[in-house]
C-alpha cells in the first residue's frame, strides 16, 4: 500500500516536523509487575511510528496491539493518501463533478477541522497543494526554478478553501479542478485515532508518534511524568541540539519550523512558506513553533498555521485564543523565544 507521501503539508506552510520532539527521562530503578511495557514500531504514511504502552500483565494474552494498530494507520492511509490512486481524496480530487461526494467518517472529521482551522488562520488551505507543487515544494521535491507571474496567477484561480462545500451528503467542489491535500493533518489525525484504540482497551499510560509528533497520557511507570524535548533551531544544519524540556501531562505535542527547506536561484534564496495573498514565498522571522492540545491533528495544523504567520502575528493569535504555544524567531540578535501564558504550566 503507497503511504500518505512526503510528510509535510501543502497548506500555506509546507511545515517541516523535523524531529524536534525527543522523549527525554532515565529508566525507573524498579519496575512495576503487574504492567508490561510494549513498545510498537513500523512504516506509515511516508514515515515511521513508535508506539510506547504500558499494559497490565493480565491483559498481554488477550490484546493484539500490533495489528490492530497496523490496521487503523493503513484504513487512514487509505483513505486520505494522494499516492493510492483508489483513495478517498484522490478519487474526490480527478473528479469533476460538482455535486456533493460521498466521504466516510474519517474524511469528514479532518476535512471538517482543516476548514476551521482555515477559518480561524486565515494562513492555512487544504487546496494548497498545486501552488506548492509550482514551487517544488511538493512530493517530488525539485525546488529548483521560480515560476513565472503568469504560471502562478493561474494556479491561483485553482486554490482556495472557499471553493469547497461540506455538508451532510459529503463534501462538493465550486469549481471542477479544485483539489484537496492534507497529509499532515492527517497524519495527525491516525495519533489520535491510535490514542483513541489505547483508550478503549482500558490503557491509559502511552505515547504515539508519527513521524516526530506525539500524543501521551498519564505516566511511564512508577508514575514517572513523559518528559518531551524541543529542538534548537539550527539555521546553518550544522547540528542539532536540545532547546528546551518540557511536561505536557496528557497532551499532543506538534513542531513546525521553516528553516530547512528552501531553494536558491542566482543567489536568491526561496524559503517553502508560501503567501495565499502572492501566491510566492514569504519572507518572515518564525522559525519554530510547538504548539501543546488534546488532539494530535489540531495540534499540527496550528503549528502549521502559526509558522505562516510570522512573530507577531503569531504571538497575537496563541494569546487571544489561549493556545499553549512556545515560539522561536530569528532575529539579529540571535534566537529568541517567547511562550505564551497558556503553555507556561507546561515547562
Amino acid at each position: 500500500m503507497r503511504s500518505l507521501g512526503w510528510k509535510h503539508s501543502w497548506f500555506v506552510l509546507v511545515s517541516v516536523l523535523f524531529f524536534g520532539l525527543l522523549l527525554q527521562g532515565c529508566e525507573p530503578d524498579k519496575k512495576d509487575s503487574r504492567f508490561q511495557e510494549v513498545l510498537l514500531q513500523g512504516k506509515t504514511m511516508g514515515t515511521t511510528f513508535t508506539i510506547k504502552a504500558f499494559v497490565p500483565v493480565s491483559q498481554m494474552q488477550s490484546l493484539n496491539l500490533y495489528s490492530d494498530i497496523t490496521q487503523i494507520l493503513a484504513d487512514v492511509n487509505q483513505s486520505m493518501s494522494t499516492y493510492i490512486p483508489d483513495s478517498e481524496i484522490s478519487r474526490f480530487n480527478r473528479s469533476t463533478d460538482l455535486t456533493p461526494f460521498p466521504i466516510s467518517d474519517d474524511f469528514r472529521i479532518v476535512v471538517a477541522e482543516s476548514i476551521r482551522l482555515g477559518k480561524s488562520t486565515q494562513t492555512l488551505d487544504v487546496t494548497m497543494g498545486p501552488l506548492i507543487n509550482l514551487w517544488g515544494f511538493g512530493p517530488d521535491k525539485h525546488p529548483d526554478r521560480v515560476p513565472s507571474d503568469d504560471e502562478i496567477r493561474a494556479i491561483k484561480q485553482r486554490i482556495g478553501v472557499d471553493k469547497l462545500v461540506l455538508n451532510e451528503q459529503g463534501i462538493a467542489k465550486t469549481i471542477p479542478d479544485l483539489e484537496l491535500s492534507f497529509s499532515a493533518i492527517a497524519k495527525g489525525y491516525g495519533i489520535d485515532k491510535v490514542a483513541l484504540f489505547l483508550e478503549k482497551q482500558g490503557l491509559t499510560n502511552y505515547m504515539v508518534e508519527i513521524g516526530g509528533e506525539l500524543r501521551i497520557s498519564g505516566t511511564k511507570e512508577n508514575n514517572e511524568p513523559w518528559t518531551i524535548a524541543i529542538e534548537e533551531p539550527d539555521v546553518n544544519l550544522l547540528q542539532r541540539a536540545i532547546h528546551k524540556t518540557l511536561h505536557p501531562g496528557t497532551m499532543s505535542v506538534a513542531t513546525s519550523g521553516d528553516y530547512r527547506i528552501y531553494f536558491e536561484v542566482d543567489g536568491v534564496p526561496y524559503a517553502h512558506i508560501i503567501s495565499p495573498t502572492t501566491g510566492k514565498p514569504m519572507i518572515q522571522d518564525l522559525v519554530s513553533v510547538t504548539v501543546l492540545n488534546p488532539s494530535a491533528m489540531t495540534a499540527d495544523g496550528l503549528a502549521t498555521a502559526l509558522v505562516a504567520m510570522g512573530t507577531e502575528k503569531a504571538k497575537a493569535y496563541v494569546e487571544q485564543n489561549n493556545i499553549p504555544a512556545y515560539l522561536i524567531s530569528k532575529t539579529d540578535k540571535g534566537l529568541e523565544s517567547f511562550a505564551s501564558k497558556a503553555f507556561a504550566p507546561y515547562m
